[in-house]
């Protein structure tokens, strides 16, 4: 399963080594990104061996378009998922403004001239004043 996403990056967390149990090293750097949506949400994520080095020109602040698997283990009956991000793309210096991201296109059908009138009024006129204004 491979997956995208784009975001800022916000954090970077130290690297961490360490040896497996057929006497390997391995490398590991965590990172966190926000996404660019209506609400943005921070997602941690991992690379492992040389993809560390992927990471390292990349700094705080910029937008990062990440390619990544999600993969769960269980241990002790629990289960533990990661999200493994095996290719990383800069899409920019710094965090461009969503209104700026349209830069080099038109849109595709002209903004409306607003209306000078005020808009209808859909609702019943109001009944004379009563005891009773419960609708119900």
């Amino acid at each position: 399963m491979a997956l995208e996403l784009s975001g800022k990056l916000i954090k970077k967390m130290s690297e961490v080594t360490g040896t497996g149990k057929n006497g390997t090293n391995w490398i590991k750097q965590e990172f966190v990104l926000e996404t660019q949506d209506q609400y943005p949400k921070k997602v941690c994520m991992s690379v492992w061996g040389d993809k560390t080095q992927d990471l390292a020109p990349i700094q705080e602040g910029e937008i990062v378009k990440v390619q990544f698997n999600v993969e769960s283990r269980e241990y002790n009956e629990r289960w533990y998922t990661e999200i493994r991000a095996y290719r990383l793309d800069r899409s920019g210096a710094s965090a461009p403004a969503p209104a700026q991201d349209n830069a080099g296109w038109a849109p595709s059908a002209p903004a409306a001239a607003p209306a000078s009138a005020a808009p209808a009024n859909n609702f019943p006129p109001l009944a004379a004043e009563s005891g009773d204004d419960l609708p119900f």
